[in-house]
């Protein structure tokens, strides 16, 4: 939402603060020969700064006409990249929030929107950085070749010593120094933005639904398995020794029915496996009125 609400504002007065820029410098010239005295030159400049097409024209003193100079530096290729990058985030922006507003189902279709989305964020954070910091060095550069006391050393007439020149006007830096600071700003904006928009993604899905165990909880894991196995082998043990009490002994009849019945449960299971099978001691079986015989007991075990 804070993207949404934000970032087409601050891309607009960054790109607007820059591209809209005019500034003028004055100076005078004051010939002590006094032929032309107290001339006043107006400078002006204005975006895209390629200060080597802009000229104006000074007096010469020892004789009656004018030069043509002209100031040094070019510095259009960082401001236009500075307001390129400015206007294609604003439109970004403004078709962003169409999606969101009005087409959330097809945004998250798919998981392609939000990938996307997530992609353009990142390129787009590093450009406002990129252009940030190469118009902010530009700036400086701009300053320095617009400086008043820099332009009358480039006038013949300033540099001879029996004339005066002063530096009457300086450009006023406070829209430009403002998009240099709107240009980090946007920085800021679309870096933190990378991070909800991660949050759209089905990697940040997958994360959260396999979430990593920490060591404690590894641990604690393992111990309760080791404790389940340890128990369920022990098991087969104890039924072997109830097996083997006297109180258990099981007349014929009623250990076939057992058989029978233990036999038909298996059958029934999905794996439809056989029943394991364990030969133990001989056991005594006792019929009424009848003599005691021995045999091998079957022990099964449910699988």
């Amino acid at each position: 939402m804070c993207m949404v609400i934000f970032a087409p504002i601050l891309a607009i007065c960054a790109f607007v603060t820059c591209g809209g820029y005019y500034g003028q410098l004055q100076v005078k010239v004051d010939c002590t020969a006094r032929r032309q005295n107290n001339v006043s030159i107006d400078i002006d400049f204005s975006y895209p700064f390629r200060l080597q097409q802009v000229h104006f024209r000074a007096p010469l003193c020892d004789v009656e006409r004018e030069e043509v100079l002209f100031l040094d530096g070019d510095f259009s290729s960082a401001a236009q990249f500075f307001v390129t990058v400015g206007v294609f985030a604003f439109l970004y922006s403004l078709l962003a929030t169409i999606v969101y507003v009005f087409y959330q189902n097809k945004y998250l279709k798919n998981n392609r929107g939000p990938l996307v989305d997530f992609a353009v964020t990142v390129i787009f954070s590093l450009m406002w950085l990129v252009s940030s910091c190469c118009w902010a060095k530009s700036l400086t550069d701009l300053k320095s070749a617009t400086n008043p006391t820099e332009v009358l050393l480039l006038i013949s007439a300033c540099r001879a010593q029996e004339n005066r020149c002063t530096a009457m006007q300086e450009p006023h830096w406070s829209r430009l120094n403002t998009s240099t600071v709107l240009g980090f700003v946007n920085v800021v904006l679309w870096s933190g933005n990378i991070w909800f928009v991660f949050k759209e993604t089905g990697w940040y899905k997958t994360g959260q639904r396999y979430p990593t165990r920490s060591a404690s909880g590894k641990r604690s894991s393992e111990m309760r398995e080791r404790l389940y196995s340890e128990s369920s082998f022990d098991q087969p043990d104890d039924s072997f020794g109830l097996y083997r009490q006297d109180s258990f002994i099981l007349s014929k009849g009623d250990f076939n029915k057992q058989v029978e019945r233990q036999a038909s449960i298996n059958q029934s299971q999905v794996s439809f496996s056989l029943p394991e099978t364990y030969l133990g001691k001989n056991v005594t079986f006792e019929r009424e009125n009848s003599i005691a015989s021995q045999g091998p007991m079957i022990f099964i075990n449910e699988m």
